[in-house]
């Protein structure tokens, strides 16, 4: 249960009047995002302008608020740009936090509600843009490179080694000890094809461009006029393209798995070569680490609350048939009579 709440809303409210000239009446708490360090609101004002306000703790510097101002600034519109502070600024220090404020867009996102062909073709057409946005040198430098870490790889072992004790816990992490004890097989070919597929491309040494890195259905909102956004910029990357194409036909929360979604997103996207090896990697990297954070939250932790049976059934959800762990079994099953044609075609 998310209960993250780090200051009065007075402080709040009075930051937005004094920094940005925002007479907020109301100001109402968000219970969203998976960040423990951060708290979101929706600010109204008496005239019915509505902001989205993000709090995360400590004073830094948020390259995802400036990637999102260069991305407006280059013409990009399907995403929601930070609003200057009077100072200029993007963002504000408020107490030990830091501020940013951006116009609130109403809508649902993408596994609420299933895109239209013409909403994938869109889709496709700004994932391209961002693909090929050219980051200035002293902004990239700043934004973390993909180095195919093995940490999640290591956590999911470690887990797996914890299964081979005595089972401890509430009656929910009882139930996914026997599951992982279950699925332990399935759970080793993801680590060791992980770890094997990673090997393989860090040898090739592919381009790297600006990604998302998490744009599945929950990061597209769709508003009240049909356009589109992509959200949540907390974790930009430069990585090779596949790390968002990954999700693109994944199947992440049992979405975006349909052939006819691809196509039409492809359309958008444009003609380009996709990395199969890169493809299947991403995709098993990315099951390791769900199951590396949902097993040591239920297994390693009594925290929770009531969110501990819905973690445990996202966490079953990916093995089941046409799930996630098919999805990338098969992609790598496909990278391998891929290899074979083209050796017979050699």
């Amino acid at each position: 249960m998310i209960e993250k709440q780090f200051l009065s809303p007075h402080y709040i409210i009075d930051c937005l009047n004094t920094n940005y000239d925002i007479a907020v009446s109301k100001l109402i708490f968000l219970p969203l995002g998976a960040d423990m360090n951060a708290s979101v609101y929706k600010a109204e004002t008496r005239d019915g302008t509505s902001y989205f306000v993000k709090l995360k703790c400590g004073h830094h510097y948020d390259i995802s608020v400036t990637i999102l101002a260069l991305l407006q600034a280059s013409g990009i519109q399907q995403i929601i740009p930070p609003i200057k502070a009077i100072d200029g600024e993007l963002t504000q220090h408020i107490n030990d936090f830091t501020l940013t404020v951006c116009p609130f867009v109403d809508g649902q996102n993408g596994f609420c509600l299933n895109l239209t062909d013409e909403q994938w073709i869109a889709l496709g057409k700004v994932l391209r843009q961002v693909h090929e946005f050219d980051v200035p040198p002293s902004i990239k430098d700043r934004i973390r490179k993909e180095a195919y870490s093995d940490k999640w790889r290591e956590a999911v072992r470690a887990l797996d080694a914890h299964i081979e004790g005595n089972p401890t816990g509430d009656e929910t992490a009882l139930k996914l000890w026997a599951f992982m004890k279950e699925h332990r097989a399935v759970i080793h070919r993801l680590v060791n094809r992980a770890e094997s597929l990673s090997q393989k491309i860090q040898k090739r040494s592919p381009e790297f461009v600006l990604c998302h890195s998490d744009i599945h259905g929950g990061n597209v909102l769709i508003d009240g006029n049909s356009a589109i956004y992509i959200v949540d910029w907390d974790e930009p990357i430069m990585a090779p393209k596949e790390r968002d194409l990954m999700f693109i036909g994944g199947g992440i929360a049992n979405a975006w798995k349909n052939l006819r979604e691809e196509e039409f997103f492809y359309k958008g996207y444009g003609k380009t070569e996709i990395n199969r090896t890169i493809l299947a990697y991403y995709r098993h990297e990315r099951i390791v680490e769900d199951i590396a954070e949902y097993g040591q939250a239920l297994l390693l932790t009594p925290a929770g609350g009531e969110d501990r049976l819905q973690m445990y059934k996202q966490f079953i959800e990916m093995f089941e048939p046409d799930g996630v762990v098919d999805i990338a079994f098969k992609t790598d099953e496909g990278l391998s009579l891929f290899s074979e044609r083209m050796e017979e075609n050699g």
